[in-house]
């Protein structure tokens, strides 16, 4: 069984990173396993202490919804089908952009979840922790 270690973890972490760095951002970038246990936290220096429970929570969030955190925005609007979506799971939904699944042979193995600057930039570092990923081949276990 293919699954998700502490080495990869920290390959997708500095993907994610050196994209932050490149837009000059200090961000906090998580990633959890399938079950959205967490396998690494980064906090880059001065990145707000805010976005620890928020990064944390956008991993977990795409991995237990097997889907990007962005997927949920316009149905979690007030009047949309999910709205209080983000009020169930003890707050630990985010409905907002910055989460993405891993993915490995059609089957969800973990996310990364970015907090720390404008949605877009959290997607776009999110995405850049992705492709880390997939120029990975798994440990298998």
């Amino acid at each position: 069984m293919e699954k998700l270690t502490l080495d990869v973890a920290e390959k997708i972490v500095k993907g994610a990173q050196a994209e932050a760095q490149k837009l000059s951002v200090q961000m906090v970038i998580s990633v959890v396993d399938e079950g959205g246990h967490l396998i690494a936290t980064h906090r880059m220096d001065d990145a707000w202490l805010a976005s620890i429970d928020i990064a944390q929570n956008k991993a977990w969030t795409s991995v237990a919804l097997k889907m990007p955190t962005s997927n949920l925005e316009e149905a979690t609007v007030p009047k949309a089908e999910l709205f209080g979506l983000n009020t169930t799971n003890q707050g630990k939904l985010v409905v907002f952009g910055g989460g993405i699944p891993l993915e490995r042979n059609g089957r969800v193995v973990g996310a990364i979840g970015v907090s720390g600057s404008t949605v877009p930039h959290d997607v776009q570092i999110a995405e850049a922790g992705v492709k880390a990923f997939e120029k990975l081949a798994l440990e298998t276990v």
